[in-house]
């Protein structure tokens, strides 16, 4: 049984109290150590509060009476004791308990739900890699037993190699403002919380494409968590995530079936389930002729979802309005071969003369003048493709503006229309118009033309109300919903941006819509799960900031290639053609502080035992820091180590190694031979970035 250093502590001063606290064979005597907590036996608290780890962790000040008065957080501690269990960095109450639970109480006693899961008081040190954890268990910290551990992990680090890249190359920089783009190299968890102190309440718009847990090695970053331990993973990111964003930002997150349904509930407990927004279904494969349809017992998978929430619903603001556009040949086409109709087939080539007739009114007493069309050209789009040799696009590319389909409203216009049209004893309609100014709609307050055609009064419906010409091409024009069709741009994803990237890249258009819809311009936008920077592209294309955080050196290199083909405007495709982008802009680099993170990456990279021995010698000799409670040149003696198998070493040493100083702390600045291996660019931009505070 290995402690916290709490636990060790506590225990270290109980044994002064002899076999008060021990049994004979030093087996921890729990209901006592509790029993004598609860009376506040005066010896016991003197001890336990004359402990400065103790004191600073389980006690706080209050004012009463301008006085100020410590308090021991008795509750806290005594909980500490009440764990069956105790292993190294793994510390849970729930140790084989999962279910759905409110206020502490399983549902057959409450009402309300909530999403409870064995290790969800804890903080998950892994990182985002499989090397991570190739080597060891998945490392747990409890948040009461093992703060102090948490408090270390989590405190802000320092940055080195901190470089400005721009169209003119990379230039070291030793000032940062909050108006560059940032790309942060580094385990993400730590590196958001070396972000809080200054981007708190600043961060308009987070996407996250995070691991889906899908139990395959097809994908970059460790997606091997098993359930509880994949939501521990997101809750300690979320939690934070919450906290950088704006009052009305957003935080849209993509994932596949595998947790969708866990992480909804997940983000209902930390954002509150009324800040839920909606769920985007995103289609990004046809499954038509796919081998093996209908084989398996599960159907096929060409959906993923975008889970969307907001901070504070009475403050976010409202989408912007996002359109879906495609090009109106290629929709006639796709509708043709899926059987569907298409009804904007005819063409109003001459209105005609406008011959005014008569007046009505509408329902406010207002004006409506009725016009008779006289000699008006009608023809269908296919009359017109055959008369001018068109081909189905340039025939909508040329005509299409003035192409409608008839319909049957149920206003309270058309039978005033109708009327008068007969009390002026007109009959067969060929072609009229009124013109009148409507009361709502998009056209409020502005004359209006409207066309009636047939002595049933067809209403013309416009295709140029529904679409948009784009350089001399129509496109259809659709409000989005909350299905979107992205299996065009999948085709050509694993190529933008100029750096391939085969599984789990996602489309700039996918992304860059989001940004449209929930930023505005200069607003800033994050992303920590960088990847190859398809997140941070799409953002400088769309004249926002951005901040990414990635931690594998292969998805670095390929955001950092990516950002300086789209400065230097080398770049076109994604949303280039969309924006018109020529290039331009600029961003900072810069690296967390590898401290026991280098040291790990040697012990894994190690290929024989001599490799192996020589790391854990440079190790010993350069300080890095081991599990207090292991003796690391004692275990390297030891004739059980020495007789394990590479593998088993390197795991030995994976595990004894401190995850808490996986980087060096920006507190660490103030000793002298922390700054010898520092540059004097890297001590300015730390102190530019946190401030110039005391360290």
């Amino acid at each position: 049984m290995i402690d916290s250093k709490i636990m060790e502590t506590t225990k270290s001063i109980l044994k002064e109290f002899g076999n008060t606290y021990f049994s004979d064979k030093g087996t921890l005597k729990r209901n006592k150590v509790i029993e004598d907590l609860d009376a506040y036996t005066p010896m016991l608290m003197k001890a336990l509060l004359a402990n400065q780890l103790i004191h600073d962790t389980y006690t706080e000040s209050i004012v009463i009476d301008d006085k100020s008065v410590e308090i021991f957080k008795l509750n806290q501690f005594i909980e500490m004791f009440t764990y069956k269990e105790y292993w190294q960095d793994s510390y849970t109450k729930f140790e084989n308990k999962i279910g759905l639970t409110a206020g502490g109480k399983f549902i057959d006693e409450t009402a309300d739900v909530v999403l409870d899961f064995p290790f969800k008081d804890t903080v998950l040190k892994a990182g985002m890699t499989k090397e991570d954890q190739k080597d060891a268990d998945e490392p747990f910290l409890h948040e009461t037993i093992a703060k102090a551990e948490i408090d270390q992990l989590l405190e802000p680090k320092i940055f080195v190699n901190a470089t400005k890249y721009d169209q003119n190359g990379e230039h070291k920089t030793s000032n940062y403002s909050n108006h560059d783009n940032l790309i942060i190299k580094g385990n993400n968890l730590i590196a958001l919380h070396s972000l809080k102190e200054r981007y708190a309440g600043k961060i308009n718009l987070i996407y996250l494409d995070p691991p889906y847990n899908t139990g395959t090695d097809s994908f970059a970053y460790n997606d091997r968590f098993n359930q509880s331990a994949w939501l521990t993973f997101m809750k300690n990111r979320l939690d934070i995530a919450r906290d950088l964003l704006t009052e009305d930002g957003y935080i849209f997150i993509q994932t596949d079936d595998n947790e969708q349904a866990y992480l909804k509930i997940l983000m209902d407990t930390i954002f509150g389930k009324n800040q839920y927004v909606n769920t985007i279904s995103v289609l990004f494969k046809n499954i038509a002729g796919a081998s093996g349809g209908g084989e398996d017992k599960r159907l096929k998978k060409n959906i993923e979802y975008i889970t969307i929430y907001s901070k504070n619903r009475e403050l976010s603001r409202p989408f912007n309005s996002v359109y879906q556009y495609k090009k109106v040949s290629q929709l006639v086409q796709e509708m043709r071969e899926a059987g569907v109709s298409w009804k904007y087939t005819s063409i109003l080539v001459d209105a005609g003369i406008e011959k005014y007739i008569g007046s009505t009114i509408d329902g406010g007493g207002n004006e409506i003048k009725l016009y008779k069309r006289e000699h008006p050209i009608i023809k269908s789009i296919n009359a017109l493709m055959k008369e001018e040799g068109l081909t189905e696009e340039q025939a909508y590319d040329k005509y299409g503006k003035f192409a409608f389909q008839t319909a049957m409203p149920q206003s309270s216009i058309r039978p005033r229309v109708m009327e008068k049209w007969r009390n002026l004893g007109l009959n067969s309609n060929e072609l009229m118009s009124i013109r009148y100014v409507p009361r709502t709609g998009k056209n409020k307050g502005q004359e209006y033309q409207q066309f009636y055609k047939g002595d049933s009064f067809r209403l013309f419906a416009w295709l140029k109300d529904v679409s948009e010409e784009i350089d001399g091409t129509l496109y259809k024009k659709d409000v989005l919903g909350t299905f979107w069709n992205f299996v065009g741009e999948t085709k050509n994803v694993n190529k933008e941006g100029q750096v391939e990237f085969p599984n789990g890249k996602k489309p700039e258009r996918l992304i860059g819509r989001i940004i449209e819809m929930a930023t505005e311009p200069n607003n800033l936008v994050l992303d920590f799960f960088g990847g190859s920077g398809s997140t941070a592209a799409a953002t400088l294309k769309s004249g926002r900031r951005f901040i990414s955080i990635e931690q594998m050196d292969s998805q670095i290199y390929l955001q950092l290639k990516r950002l300086n083909n789209v400065m230097s405007g080398s770049d076109n495709s994604g949303l280039s053609s969309d924006v018109d982008w020529h290039g331009g802009g600029s961003f900072v680099y810069a690296e967390l502080m590898e401290k026991n993170q280098g040291y790990l990456k040697d012990v894994q990279h190690a290929e024989t035992t001599k490799q192996l021995e020589n790391v854990v010698n440079r190790m010993i000799a350069g300080g890095a820091d081991f599990d207090f409670r292991v003796d690391v040149e004692k275990v390297m003696q030891d004739p059980e180590y020495q007789a394990m198998s590479l593998a088993d070493k390197k795991q030995l040493m994976v595990k004894v190694i401190d995850k808490n100083q996986l980087y060096y702390a920006y507190s660490d600045m103030e000793d002298r031979d922390v700054q010898e291996l520092m540059s004097e660019s890297d001590i300015a931009f730390n102190k530019s970035f946190y401030g110039e505070r005391d360290l």
